[in-house]
């Protein structure tokens, strides 16, 4: 059942990155999952160097907030190399 949260939360949390980033519009459904998960990963790395502690298994706001963040700097790469912009 983690999964399932976990995928949930990674949509939205990628939905969310990908509102603040301005690419809603070029993402799909999945590719907002997919940023979301790998952007949950990331976000817990960055976490972790901090002393933060987050999980998207469970849902809780911290979780969602830092996997939001680690969408964030993902599509900030993203940006970089197809663009040469953030």
């Amino acid at each position: 059942m983690g999964w399932v949260i976990a995928l949930i939360v990674g949509g939205i949390a990628g939905w969310l990155a990908s509102m603040i980033m301005n690419r809603d519009a070029s993402m799909g459904i999945f590719w907002n999952i997919v940023v979301g998960c790998v952007g949950s990963v990331i976000g817990n790395l960055i976490a972790g160097v901090i002393g933060i502690s987050g999980t998207v298994k469970e849902f809780s706001i911290t979780g969602l907030v830092i996997a939001v963040v680690g969408a964030i700097v993902l599509l900030g790469i993203v940006n970089l190399i197809q663009r040469g912009k953030v």
